[in-house]
């Protein structure tokens, strides 16, 4: 059976939930606290996301994962687990696009030897000598592009799913919401007509819109069923997007606020956040010298929108929100708080780490009175 998904609000059959290094990984760190406290924070996650997975099973998901790279260390650098498979993958349709070809060539060039070339791209990496390709096999498991999903490309394809390299989209970036496609902007001085050019090419038998989200998207805005929208409040109306939809105007990320990741925001500039360690040099170091690369920038995140859709009665989250189960709830739809306990470590909502591969149902039209 070939899946697709052409609205992220019908019922979720097969879906990614991402995953982090197990504690003995971290047998590197040589302080014992940090290296106690790493492992704590890998058990503890394993052990939200499988209530994530318990909980999408109860709904009949079947949940896959992707696999770990041995990532050996060098030069201080460590390949960043497969966390947030919605970053890199998106299913439209029934085509499954990553964008793995862009972010691989900057897991190389965190882990490769100081004597071998810089790969700006996946096309240098492949031009490099063959024994510089294998060592990267032989130390850290990886020839190709997105090699922590190999087994998740093999089933795809024996779905009879095709599977596309495309840089500029990803399940962060792209709303479906059946005949109309939403990418949101990386920057907010991103040309919107750029984009736009590239998604009418891409998808020509859809209605594609540009929003300017000045980054990912699902930390941004959310149309959680039709005619309801969850937004933080520094996007633009929604008048012509989505007319005559409820909006629901959320505060942005209030962490500046609270004194301990203040006083820890001076250090990390505002990426990640450890309640309890906030004032721990040696965990900072460890994190800023090591596992820099892996944070996002939790500052700016908004949890609250950033929600899984498991079918039109039923949405997961990682925390209660009041405003936000009011408008659920006027809208009959369930949500199922799910504690994950290091979502301000990793920088991911429920959306983020997962990517849902197939949803039942067919292409609808929202808005039948645009051409």
């Amino acid at each position: 059976m070939t899946y697709s998904v052409y609205q992220h609000w019908d019922p979720l059959k097969v879906c990614v939930v991402g995953r982090s290094y197990p504690p003995e990984f971290y047998s590197w760190i040589t302080v014992p606290h940090v290296r106690n406290m790493f492992e704590r924070m890998a058990i503890e996650t394993e052990e939200d996301c499988q209530k994530i997975i318990k909980k999408l099973e109860s709904f009949g998901v079947t949940v896959l994962r992707p696999n770990l790279p041995r990532a050996t260390q060098s030069q201080g650098k460590f390949i960043a687990p497969p966390m947030t498979p919605r970053d890199h993958t998106v299913m439209v349709g029934s085509t499954f696009y990553h964008n793995f070809k862009d972010n691989f060539s900057t897991n190389y060039n965190q882990i490769k030897d100081p004597s071998w070339p810089v790969c700006d791209s996946w096309q240098q990496f492949e031009q490099l000598p063959a024994w510089i390709v294998n060592e990267c096999a032989e130390m850290h498991g990886f020839v190709s592009p997105g090699f922590e999903y190999q087994d998740i490309f093999l089933h795809l394809q024996q779905q009879g799913n095709m599977i596309k390299q495309a840089d500029h989209i990803s399940g962060a970036m792209l709303a479906r919401l059946g005949k109309d496609l939403y990418l949101g902007t990386d920057r907010y001085d991103q040309d919107p007509e750029v984009l736009k050019q590239f998604m009418d090419t891409e998808f020509p038998n859809t209605r594609n819109h540009v929003v300017n989200t000045g980054g990912h998207s699902d930390g941004t805005y959310c149309p959680v069923c039709p005619g309801l929208i969850l937004s933080t409040q520094d996007v633009p109306t929604y008048a012509d997007t989505f007319p005559d939809w409820e909006v629901v105007y959320l505060p942005p990320s209030d962490l500046s606020a609270v004194k301990s990741f203040a006083d820890l925001k001076e250090k990390n500039k505002g990426k990640w956040w450890i309640p309890g360690f906030e004032k721990d040099q040696e965990v900072i170091d460890v994190v800023e010298t090591w596992l820099g690369h892996w944070t996002g920038f939790v500052e700016e995140t908004v949890f609250d929108v950033n929600m899984l859709i498991v079918d039109p009665k039923n949405v997961i989250v990682f925390n209660y929100n009041k405003q936000v189960f009011d408008a659920l709830d006027r809208y009959g739809i369930t949500a199922h708080v799910i504690l994950f306990r290091h979502r301000y470590f990793w920088d991911g909502g429920i959306h983020c780490i997962t990517s849902d591969l197939h949803r039942e149902g067919t292409m609808q039209n929202y808005f039948p009175e645009r051409l």
